[in-house]
Parts: structure tokens; C-alpha cells; sequence
């Protein structure tokens, strides 16, 4: 009979404490050096945490910004306010005050005809910044996830209404430059945004380039020129432009 038998020499992985720094150096030279880092400003406040339905669903989380964003303008004056709410594209909406709101139809403008959608907002909970302070400060032992959400929501709302979301990124249509990959794409640079602690990062990724469709199927089957082309496209030229082309919005 073979028994095992653990010990734990220490305490529970939940319960430690990493030992703090006993002060800052003495000995070397201070210099002064330039970082992409930036102090946060947390107000010691309470924000309302909203939870919203928009129909019809599946949605791009841009056309779901225009519906919130024109939402807000259109009662701003009965509901929201000189304040304006930060919302992530789905559900997740907070403000800075409680809104007296249930359910309202918002008509969003569109090309040909306007588009109608049902928006449903409905209280979830109120999340304290003030903990959040507090456990930066060490006087919690966990931070909390409910406030680390909020204020990253809060603080990428603006950058997602101005710039083009992907993932943590942030990227804008080139201006004064042009890096073309073939394809139909081009370079987009923008940056990279973390919200604790607040730091900017440079990023690059590539966008399809907006152009006539056949421009872009000319450079997908990389077709040098579309009036010399006397014949119709192959079965293997049709499967790789319809795989490139799916999903793609077009106007």
C-alpha cells in the first residue's frame, strides 16, 4: 500500500502577500525619461450600469454605436443630459447618473431608406470607482472586475465614435500616406490603449481598401487590366474572389 500524503508549507495562493518595496533608490543618478504612460484621474463616484437591447440583433458594433449615439442626441434634453453614457457595442452602457428610460424606438438614418431598431435599456447595478481607488491603493486584497469594466468601457467609448475598433486597437483611414499589400489592402496604423495603467502604443494591421468592385476583384485575381480580359473567370477564380468578397460591406 503506497500513501501519499501533501503538506502545504505556506498559505493558501489567495491569502499571499507580496512583500512591498522597502523605499525608493538612493544611490543612482536621477534622469529624466519620456514614457507613453499617463496618470489616470478616478473620481470617487458611483456609476449606473445599464444593460441594452437593440433589435433587430446581430449587428456590427458600429452600426450599434450609431443607434446609441443617436439615441442619446434625440433625448438629450428629456433624459441624458449634457452627459454623455460609454457603451462597448453590445450590451454594456453606464452613465453617471441614473436615467429615467425604458423601452424607445430610434429610427437611424440610412442610404435609400431609414432603418428602424427597438432599444431596450434595463438597470443592472451601480459599480463604485471608489473601490477600485481603494484597491490601487492597496487597501483591498482583490480589484474589482464590475469597476476595471466600467472604466475601460468609459475611457474606449470616445476613441470607438472617432476611430475604427479592432480589438485594443484603434486604427484611422491613411491621409498622407498609402501602403498598398495587394489584395484590395492597404496599412491602417493607429494605437494600442490599455486603460490601467493609461499607456499608448503604436499598431499597424491591414484594412480592405475602399474602391469600386471591380477594382478590387481586378487586384484579387490579379488581373492587370479589365478591358483585355476576353474571357470569362475560371471555376478556381470564382471560389477565391467569393471567399474574399463574403462578408465585406458594401455600398
Amino acid at each position: 500500500m503506497h500513501i501519499c500524503l501533501f503538506i502545504s508549507l505556506g498559505p493558501p495562493a489567495s491569502l499571499f502577500q507580496p512583500p512591498r518595496r522597502p523605499g525608493l533608490g538612493t544611490v543612482g543618478k536621477p534622469i529624466r525619461l519620456l514614457a507613453n504612460h499617463f496618470q489616470v484621474q478616478i473620481p470617487k463616484i458611483d456609476v449606473y450600469h445599464y444593460d441594452v437591447d437593440i433589435k433587430p440583433e446581430k449587428r456590427p458594433r458600429r452600426v450599434n454605436r450609431e443607434v446609441v449615439d443617436t439615441m442619446v442626441r434625440h433625448f438629450k434634453m428629456q433624459i441624458f443630459g449634457d452627459r454623455q453614457p460609454g457603451y462597448d457595442g453590445k450590451r454594456n452602457m453606464y452613465t453617471a447618473h441614473p436615467l429615467p428610460i425604458g423601452r424607445d424606438r430610434v429610427t437611424l438614418p440610412g442610404e435609400g431608406k431609414d432603418q428602424t431598431f427597438k432599444v431596450s435599456v434595463q438597470w443592472v447595478s451601480v459599480v463604485s470607482l471608489q473601490l477600485l481607488l481603494e484597491a490601487l491603493a492597496g487597501h483591498l486584497n482583490e480589484v474589482p472586475d464590475d469597476s476595471v469594466q466600467a472604466l475601460d468601457v468609459i475611457t474606449r467609448h470616445l476613441p470607438s465614435m472617432r476611430y475604427t475598433p479592432v480589438g485594443r486597437s484603434f486604427f484611422s483611414p491613411p491621409e498622407s500616406y498609402y501602403h498598398p499589400l495587394g489584395g484590395g489592402r492597404e496599412v491602417w496604423v493607429g494605437f494600442i490603449s490599455p486603460t490601467l495603467p493609461l499607456c499608448l502604443l503604436v499598431s499597424a494591421t491591414a484594412f480592405y481598401r475602399a474602391q469600386p468592385i471591380i477594382e478590387f476583384m481586378c487586384e484579387v485575381l490579379d488581373i492587370q487590366n479589365i478591358n483585355e480580359q476576353t474571357k470569362p473567370l475560371t471555376d478556381s477564380q470564382r471560389v477565391k474572389f467569393t471567399k474574399e468578397i463574403r462578408g465585406r460591406y458594401l455600398q
